[in-house]
């Protein structure tokens, strides 16, 4: 424009010029244009900059729901049990994880507690069957703490691999510790509450098949021998149920609106206001589908899903936590924020529609961040020469045809050396199934 000002003479000259005004136009619509694109690259900019602002306050305003709920009723979690044992006469915990190690470091702090041990009788075991019981009855009975007293309760588990996890022998061993300093008639009593299994008799894979559609009642078995224990609840005493997600569930309902009967939802239904069912903070179970697996079925059963482990709503928990300075809380899930979280978990495949957490847990204990989790330290000492051959038995018994598949998985060329590398001691690890952030 300027040049050809410069070329045609004054401005009032150029209003009569042909040429100038035919550059004129073309000037002043690429002009408008260029003005009209500069407000929409500004509104733009205004909408990228104002949406993650307002997403960021939305986010902030929703977190602080969350901090109302720790503010007003979190508590100590000791102290939080202690409080539901006045209320209830069986505390339902789900460690979340079998491996996960910090639960059971909270189950040796409570059984230390003064309090705790003079209200509680009994703890119930999932995972120890009721074949084992005399095998920890003598434990708890002899003079002398001796471990290798306990090895066939260690041994004789349904994966037939042994159970391994050294954070059950630790708890036995505080709780053998608590109860020589009491006298016998507060000594706190283990009770092993699974359902029997006999390697011994198992000689097939079709004998533990068998042995496995057998468990098709298992919640009902552990219900039956609670309940018996505490005489269906009437005489007054206490205990703590431990165990592992779906067992710990109350009122988890299919898409026909009928219940999934877990064993917390036989104690819940049939003995309303006397339990009272405790989640651990961690990853979660979600369930994507089933598969069409042809592989020999785990006792287990997640092989059978497609899953993943994820944080509960995008990690708004755990951010709520870490606001709250990541100090150990429970709470109850009743009428709040964290219980109106949509379920999350073992039955996700077909479930009635709105289900909650709280429809799964009345309480939530949070110990410590996802980050800061671990995996249990795993027992060298259960397997001895004797059962290392056992052991090679079982493994050949419940592979199968599947065998060589299973050693190539496992990257070893033979049953012996994948023993080998089995039995080792393994420390305690960082929980891996953490997702990142």
């Amino acid at each position: 424009m300027i040049r050809a000002i410069l070329k045609y003479g004054n401005s009032r000259d150029l209003l009569g010029n042909k040429t100038f005004k035919s550059i004129y136009l073309i000037y002043w619509k690429q002009l408008k244009k260029d003005i009209m694109k500069s407000k929409v690259i500004k509104i733009i900019f205004f909408i990228l900059l104002i949406i993650p602002i307002k997403s960021f306050s939305q986010e902030n305003n929703l977190i602080s729901d969350y901090l109302k709920v720790l503010n007003e009723t979190g508590k100590n979690p000791v102290d939080f049990v202690n409080s539901a044992l006045t209320n209830y006469d069986l505390i339902i915990f789900d460690d979340a994880l079998h491996l996960a190690k910090e639960p059971f470091d909270f189950y040796q702090t409570l059984v230390r507690d003064s309090l705790f041990k003079s209200k509680v009788k009994y703890i119930f075991i999932e995972v120890f069957s009721i074949s084992s019981q005399s095998y920890i009855d003598d434990y708890f009975n002899s003079q002398v703490k001796d471990k290798k007293i306990l090895l066939p309760a260690f041994q004789n588990d349904y994966s037939g691999y042994g159970w391994r996890y050294k954070t059950y022998l630790d708890l036995l061993d505080t709780i053998w510790e608590v109860n020589n300093e009491l006298p016998e008639s507060e000594k706190i009593q283990i009770v092993c509450v699974d359902q029997p299994i006999y390697w011994e008799g198992i000689k097939t894979r079709k004998d533990y098949n068998l042995f496995q559609q057998s468990l098709v009642a298992r919640d009902y078995f552990m219900y039956k021998i609670i309940s018996q224990t505490l005489d269906n609840f009437k005489n007054g005493n206490k205990g703590i149920f431990l165990t592992n997600t779906r067992h710990a569930y109350k009122n988890i309902r299919g898409s026909n609106n009928e219940l999934y009967w877990n064993t917390g939802t036989f104690l819940n239904q049939w003995h309303p206001s006397k339990t009272y069912s405790i989640r651990f903070h961690n990853v979660n179970l979600s369930i994507q589908s089933r598969l069409d697996s042809k592989l020999n079925n785990s006792t287990e059963g997640l092989d059978k899903y497609s899953y993943s482990w994820i944080r509960m709503e995008n990690g708004i928990w755990d951010r709520a936590f870490e606001e709250n300075g990541n100090v150990p809380v429970a709470f109850s899930l009743k009428e709040n924020i964290f219980g109106k979280a949509k379920y999350i978990g073992n039955h996700m495949t077909n479930v009635k529609e709105n289900q909650t957490i709280y429809d799964a847990y009345d309480g939530l204990i949070f110990l410590a961040p996802l980050e800061e989790l671990h995996f249990s330290a795993k027992l060298d000492f259960i397997y001895t020469n004797s059962f290392k051959q056992e052991l090679k038995r079982r493994i050949t018994l419940l592979q199968g045809e599947q065998l060589s598949s299973f050693l190539k998985e496992n990257k070893v060329n033979s049953l012996d050396e994948f023993i080998i590398q089995l039995v080792k001691f393994q420390k305690p690890m960082k929980n891996t199934l953490v997702p990142i952030e």
